[in-house]
């Protein structure tokens, strides 16, 4: 998932205390930038799609170029594992990639995690003007799949860590990469991390490469930069209505199609109760100040009375705004009746839900089962994914973030966030590890919001940025 949300929004400085950090060049050398270039044409021109079974070939990739770059053997690893595609339940052969870059004496604290996913979604070459598994370097812009979901990131993560080791960088405590395999389908390689591989990732806590980011208008006015702090659930529920058809020449009030329908507007017309958290709390509070008209007055009004559900329904209303102030539920796919002439025996909807943090996905189902409130309808669970859950506001994770977003844009708005998608940061805070979208990387707003879509890009100084900033995050939370 890479989805950012940009909008114009306050800074968090003097919210939270700075913290001291050296201060590396805010400009990337021109030996840096060509080996970042090469490694990113290298891993783009990879189509690691599930199905092609090509991921296992980046995280050897990558592995080999860490071990050049003088990281241990001992302390790469590539991890294989299976990953199974939730729609077509095929299952393929995929890895996983964790380094460990050990603090030399003893540790300062805990290990911090660094992370991503290799994989990405599918394209193909008629839907673009590129090669879509070919990086093409253009006016400007890196093109190609995954370019800013989120190879950018594993490249400048990378990049960024050999970068420090060759100028003689010495953590004060480990740390460990780890990239997944299988983020854009179910995540079992996330799931895995956060449970069955603790040998090697027993961390404090995690940036995580595939969340965060900033943009900028065409003129290059800063529109802002988000680090992403929580998500919400992804789950999907099915609605089932059974019934003993019959010729349709003799139509009847039960019907399958009909009782479905009913349902769907129901579920409509629900509005869930509005909800704040630490995360959305403090972004509404930035957005406000923003926000002179009526938006700004409901978000004004929502802050003082969370229970003010009119206000929540006016920023929800808001195209930009969409799935932040509540669980959101919508249908998604449809399937019903056997024969054009013949009365339905079955008809079923998919619902797929976006859920508050912290509210448990079993709730919903209840909740669902009591909107539609018909014995004829009956609501199942499709998943069993647990509830997400928000991180905390670090004073140190936010700080460092700030500051490397302000060594390289000077005065850019920042905000924390909640995303409405799903990332393989939720396994590992349900389980208790705070994660931080942290990326660096940027794109002009709004004209390149292409993930997953037509002519994916990213500004070849974005990537340079990136690795520039991940450079000083790692300083000021792993250095002296």
């Amino acid at each position: 998932m890479r989805m950012w949300k940009l909008l114009s929004v306050a800074a968090l400085s003097g919210a939270l205390p700075i913290v001291a950090m050296s201060a590396p060049a805010t400009t990337l050398a021109a030996d840096r930038h060509q080996a970042t270039h090469a490694m990113f044409e290298h891993v783009v021109n990879i189509p690691t799609v599930f199905g092609r079974g090509n991921v296992p070939a980046m995280a050897n990739y990558l592995a080999d170029q860490y071990r050049a770059a003088g990281f241990p053997a001992d302390d790469v690893h590539v991890l294989p594992y299976e990953s199974t595609d939730p729609v077509s339940t095929f299952t393929e052969k995929t890895a996983a990639l964790i380094v460990r870059w050990r603090a030399p004496g003893k540790s300062l604290g805990r290990p911090i995690m660094l992370m991503g996913h290799m994989d990405v979604v599918e394209a193909k070459r008629e839907d673009s003007t590129t090669d879509p598994f070919v990086l093409t370097e253009r006016e400007g812009y890196y093109y190609g799949r995954g370019t800013i979901d989120m190879k950018d990131g594993i490249v400048a993560i990378t990049q960024s860590l050999f970068d420090l080791r060759a100028a003689g960088f010495k953590p004060t405590r480990d740390i460990v990469v780890l990239f997944t395999g299988d983020e854009e389908t179910n995540g079992i390689g996330a799931n895995k991390g956060a449970t069955d591989w603790h040998q090697y990732l027993d961390v404090e806590y995690g940036l995580n490469a595939d969340g965060g980011g900033g943009g900028f208008l065409p003129d290059g006015q800063p529109v802002g930069f988000q680090m992403q702090t929580a998500e919400k659930t992804f789950a999907g529920y099915t609605l089932t209505v059974r019934n003993r058809g019959g010729h349709s020449s003799k139509p009847r009030k039960d019907n399958a199609i009909y009782s479905l329908a009913h349902a769907l507007d129901k579920i409509e017309a629900h509005r869930f109760e509005p909800m704040l958290s630490e995360t959305t709390r403090a972004y509404f509070t930035e957005r406000q100040k923003q926000e002179k008209g009526a938006l700004g007055d409901a978000m004004r009004a929502w802050l003082a009375d969370p229970k003010n559900g009119a206000a929540a329904d006016a920023i929800e209303a808001d195209e930009a705004e969409v799935g932040l102030t509540r669980t959101r539920c919508v249908p998604t796919r449809l399937f019903g009746g056997h024969a054009d002439n013949a009365l339905p025996q079955l008809a079923t909807a998919m619902i797929n839900c976006r859920i508050f943090p912290g509210v448990d996905p079993n709730d919903v189902l209840k909740d669902l089962t009591s909107i539609v409130a018909d014995r004829e309808v009956l609501v199942t669970r499709n998943d069993a994914y647990s509830a997400s859950l928000s991180s905390p506001l670090r004073a140190d994770v936010t700080a460092a973030f700030e500051k490397a977003v302000h060594a390289l844009h000077p005065g850019a708005p920042i905000a924390p966030e909640m995303s409405t998608g799903a990332s393989d940061a939720r396994p590992f805070r349900t389980a208790g590890i705070p994660i931080y979208g942290a990326n660096g990387a940027w794109l002009v707003v709004p004209v390149d919001y292409r993930a997953h879509g037509k002519d994916e890009r990213l500004p070849v100084k974005a990537l340079d940025d990136n690795v520039v900033h991940w450079k000083l995050l790692v300083t000021a939370l792993a250095g002296k």
